[in-house]
């Protein structure tokens, strides 16, 4: 009897964390830890950092791979590598872009359309990235999925690097939203260092008033210019501008608030945490990963200088009324609407008086439809 009992210790033992802890695995739990300590303590994203930092200590839970017992994420039919087929097949962001259409006004883009050229310059740094990824050994579709990490929007990251390159899209989705939550560290610095004192001060005309009528017309005629030139963009796009049309046609309501509310929200929590949970130490440590990072943040700086950059080098063409202050040029990326925020605070800061976010929204909305474009050019090119 008791070598029964201790027999069961021993196997009892033996299935626990403990038991089969890696030092790869703890550390993974302390970045986790950490995620979550900045979502709570200093404000970074918690929408994004609490589900992803929780979703990486599920993932690195340590446990026996050979005992069977299907809880892994990579594990076939365990419950979290079926949530997770929503990331590996794309199923979630195009929902996320469904309930971001549903909770975007696109009137600052539609007012000030030449503001769609700000947007569209950030998307250099995704092609930029793309080429620095090839030079630097990754093959061409690998390149494609770290490159898309320069929009500053996860779940386009995650559309495009399930489709091109699966292996690594643990990484590239982990990087993608650990980059959107720092977009408030990374984009005020190059701001401040490409303007100058006048071009911080530059005060913008107040956008003109939009009508209904071309509310609910500009989804349905952007769906259809965007789709006709990149139909590979079609799923993120077609949703993006359904939600809009939900949202402004005022004849659906119910359906707009489903989709900007609850949907959203659960395929958030669901998204965070399988990705997070996809951060397993044994497929996601790795000389590779940590390329990814710093393309990554080259890609998400490449971007935000571009379009700092090309808003100076516009206004060289436009009259003294007609100026852009070049600091809502970061706003190209499309993280809404943190970095239309971020351009809001930044030009206070110069006078408190100037109030950028209205104007920064233009070209961050056309940074959302920007990046999806440049996603369906990429995918049509190499899928």
């Amino acid at each position: 009897m008791g070598e029964f009992l201790l027999n069961n210790l021993s196997d009892f033992w033996n299935l626990t964390g403990f038991a089969n802890a890696s030092a790869t695995g703890l550390i993974m739990i302390l970045v986790g830890i950490l995620f979550i300590y900045l979502a709570i303590r200093h404000g970074f994203e918690p929408m994004l950092l609490i589900p992803i930092g929780f979703g990486i200590l599920i993932g690195n839970i340590p446990f026996d791979t050979n005992a069977g017992l299907e809880i892994g994420v990579y594990e076939e039919g365990s419950v979290l590598n079926i949530l997770y087929q929503g990331v590996r097949q794309g199923w979630y962001p195009p929902l996320v872009f469904l309930g971001i259409g549903a909770m975007t006004d696109f009137s600052a883009l539609i007012s000030n359309p030449k503001l769609i050229l700000v947007g569209a310059s950030a998307q250099f740094g995704i092609f930029a990235a793309y080429m620095v990824a090839l030079l630097l050994g990754f093959e061409p579709n690998q390149a494609a999925g770290i490159a898309i990490i320069g929009g500053a929007d996860g779940p386009t990251a995650i559309f495009l690097s399930s489709k091109l390159s699966p292996n690594l899209l643990g990484a590239i989705a982990v990087c993608a939203y650990s980059y959107m939550a720092m977009v408030p560290l990374i984009q005020p610095p190059i701001m401040r260092i490409l303007t100058t004192q006048k071009e911080k001060l530059i005060r913008m005309k107040p956008p003109r008033a939009v009508s209904q009528t071309e509310k609910i017309i500009f989804p349905i005629v952007g769906l259809l210019l965007t789709c006709f030139v990149v139909p590979s963009a079609l799923p993120l796009l077609g949703m993006l501008f359904l939600g809009n049309l939900l949202k402004e046609s005022g004849a659906t309501r119910r359906l707009a608030d489903t989709a900007k509310g609850p949907l959203i929200d659960s395929i958030t929590i669901l998204l965070g945490m399988t990705v997070g949970a996809s951060t397993q130490a044994s497929e996601f440590i790795s000389w590779s990963t940590l390329g990814i990072f710093f393309l990554g943040l080259v890609a998400f700086i490449i971007a935000t200088t571009s379009g700092v950059l090309f808003v100076k080098f516009f206004n060289i063409f436009l009259n003294k009324d007609n100026k852009i202050n070049p600091l809502i040029g970061n706003a190209g990326v499309s993280a809404v609407p943190m970095s239309a925020r971020i351009s809001q605070n930044v030009g206070l800061e110069y006078d408190p008086t100037n109030y950028l976010l209205m104007h920064a929204m233009g070209p961050n909305v056309a940074g959302v439809i920007g990046s999806a474009v440049a996603a369906g050019v990429l995918l049509g090119f190499l899928s």
